[in-house]
């Protein structure tokens, strides 16, 4: 779970229902003050939200990028049905395609960017675009991503709320994770009770077959690399493999080996973990600027 530092919008931004063909999401967006060089559509990961990127709305919009953060199906103030089908990745890839499609301005670059699930969220609407023609990004990056499922014992607690789901209220399971952290971790790392509050909000409005149905697929995902490296290549489309020094979700290791074998730059941000978009925005929001006016 990424924890946002703060919660207060810049002046840059704010709070809007985007619409598209496949129905409205909640999302952030953030405008450039001068000439806007680029828009970029920034899908957050499991149990995440669009809050996950606010650091990243006020460097990123100077740097003269429209930047809209999104809500996925079935995450915080987007909502969606309990039907668990409506979840699995390909449903959740045609969402973004969608929302590539609303965020279409005439000849603006559009960017794509995947955090954590979000990723190989991305990296379906990538391949499923692909197989229809020319593709609508400019770029593509995987943030803190993998190639296929995510790290055994990571896998192992994802197992273990999968299973509770259907006998527990997501309520009973917050405060259950509570007790389970009372204590450990780093006390000057703990978030503002402004923020607690917000994680608090935000895990109990998850629909809860969302969490079963992405949770089964971080467990189990294939590897597609190699489909997404011929893709990529055919379209020239570029991409950028994003992490911190340490990630719980797929080894750093194994992310690097994944850039290499998509061709891909690679940044590895300093003094981060799994979520540099919050743990170091400035340093994440330059090798993205940076990477954007290369592509």
């Amino acid at each position: 779970m990424s924890t946002p530092p703060f919660l207060t919008l810049p002046s840059c931004a704010h709070a809007l229902r985007l619409p598209t063909a496949r129905g409205g999401f909640a999302a952030l967006r953030a405008e450039p003050a001068g000439a806007v060089r680029g828009s970029v559509l920034l899908v957050p990961g499991f149990t995440g939200s669009k809050e996950d990127f606010i650091a990243l709305l006020e460097p990123l919009a100077a740097a003269g990028y429209r930047v809209t953060a999104v809500d996925q199906r079935g995450q915080h103030e987007t909502g969606g049905p309990d039907d668990p089908g409506a979840y699995a990745v390909g449903e959740l890839g045609a969402d973004v395609r969608a929302l590539s499609e609303a965020l279409a301005d005439g000849d603006t670059p559009l960017h794509l960017l995947g955090h954590s699930f979000g990723g190989q969220v991305v990296r379906e609407a990538v391949l499923t675009a692909a197989a229809d023609g020319p593709l609508p990004w400019r770029s593509l990056t995987l943030m803190s991503t993998g190639p296929g499922a995510i790290e055994p014992s990571e896998a192992a607690r994802t197992k273990l709320l999968i299973d509770v789901l259907p006998t527990m209220s997501l309520e009973e399971i917050w405060q259950v994770l509570q007790q389970m952290e009372e204590g450990s971790g780093d006390p000057a790392r703990r978030p503002s009770a402004e923020v607690a509050r917000f994680l608090h909000q935000r895990w109990v409005a998850n629909v809860p077959q969302s969490l079963a149905t992405t949770g089964g697929h971080l467990i189990a995902a294939p590897d597609r690399v190699e489909e997404l490296a011929a893709a990529t290549a055919a379209a020239a489309l570029p991409v950028l493999v994003l992490s911190g020094v340490r990630d719980y979700a797929w080894p750093v290791p194994e992310q690097t080996a994944m850039a290499l074998r998509l061709g891909a730059e690679r940044v590895v941000v300093e003094d981060a973990g799994h979520s540099p978009n919050a743990e170091q925005p400035a340093a994440t929001a330059a090798a993205l600027a940076g990477f954007w006016a290369r592509s």
